[in-house]
């Protein structure tokens, strides 16, 4: 399927690794001129060399000073902003219960802040050319499912957001959804050290909870976020997709 993304400028937050940097190799594939990003210039680069990235910007997303540079950057390098993606997440917590106000600020600041910053920074660009956003939440933040407590209050706000934001960005000709993962595993991830600690622990719980018994992939998240910021998804805004094998009830 064609999705009509050949030399439409995307920033992609937050991907340098994981599902960021398979969400920026899709949509390079699809012939999107991308940005990749990330906090520092570690890694920075050598992610733009391998994805074949258009450029890289270094930057802090959940300062809103960072955010408005970044932007500023991508206008200055590329001429014009057409894709969204906010990926910068983090579900790294303490226990519920032991959370104070420097947890809850810094848990918002990763998983909420940091998407509503690139937002307002980067909406009047995308409004000139039809744009679209996509936000990577959780499943976390739609059921209890043992998650911090910081974290899936933060991912259940964020998609508050994308709801309530998509028909103030609509009048400024921008589409917003979310995609909520499930458990998903890559090269350093939570998923990764939990097969190598238990690894029969995690396939019992797969088979209790999940209804295709296994754990994802960062280009299946990348699938379908490359189809809701493509034409093919014209009439589609401020909606959620679960993307979690079958493991959501509700």
């Amino acid at each position: 399927m064609d999705l009509g993304l050949e030399g439409r400028v995307a920033l992609v937050t937050g991907s340098t690794r994981g599902i960021g940097r398979a969400i920026a190799q899709r949509l390079v594939r699809e012939g999107a001129q991308v940005v990749v990003n990330g906090r520092s210039e570690d890694g920075l680069h050598e992610a733009q060399r391998e994805i074949g990235a258009a450029a890289a910007v270094a930057a802090d997303v959940s300062d809103a000073k960072a955010c408005a540079k970044l932007v500023k950057e991508v206008e200055r390098s590329l001429g014009r902003l057409d894709v969204l993606v906010c990926n910068v997440g983090s579900g790294a917590s303490v226990p519920p219960g032991q959370e104070d106000p420097a947890e809850w600020q810094r848990m918002l600041s990763i998983n909420l802040f940091s998407a509503t910053n690139a937002i307002a920074a980067a909406k009047p660009l995308l409004g000139a050319n039809g744009g679209a956003i996509v936000c990577i939440s959780s499943i976390c933040g739609l059921e209890a499912l043992g998650c911090p407590l910081a974290y899936s209050a933060a991912k259940s706000a964020l998609m508050s957001y994308v709801r309530g934001a998509a028909r103030e960005l609509g009048r400024s000709n921008v589409r917003i959804n979310a995609v909520a993962p499930g458990n998903i595993v890559f090269p350093g991830s939570v998923w990764e050290k939990k097969l190598t600690d238990d690894g029969a622990a995690v396939q019992g719980m797969l088979e209790r909870e999940v209804a295709l018994r296994r754990l994802g992939t960062p280009e299946e998240i990348a699938d379908m976020t490359a189809f809701l910021v493509s034409k093919r998804s014209a009439f589609t805004t401020g909606a959620v997709f679960v993307v979690d094998g079958g493991q959501v009830r509700s």
